[in-house]
């Protein structure tokens, strides 16, 4: 599902790149080798692979109320303290 704040480029045919405004993890995009670019309100940005994030976080993720119902978790302010090791830095 993308919306206004997202735009997905195609990088070949293995990988996509989804550019949004919020942190986002979304059972949609599980095994679509996708790579997120964020850009938050305070202009940080920033860029994961988001299966890799997914793992990390899929313990908590399935307790989550907003991932059970919506099947996605997104953050406006800043990514997970347990994501952020897993941040692409170029």
């Amino acid at each position: 599902m993308s919306n206004q704040n997202e735009v997905v480029e195609t990088i070949n045919q293995e990988i996509k790149v989804l550019k949004s405004k919020r942190f986002v993890v979304r059972k949609s995009l599980i095994g679509t080798n996708t790579i997120v670019e964020v850009t938050f309100k305070n202009e940080k940005t920033a860029k994961y692979n988001h299966d890799e994030v997914y793992e990390v976080m899929k313990s908590k993720l399935e307790e989550m109320n907003c991932f059970i119902k919506y099947k996605s978790y997104t953050s406006s302010a800043s990514v997970p303290v347990i994501a952020r090791t897993l941040l692409i830095v170029e």
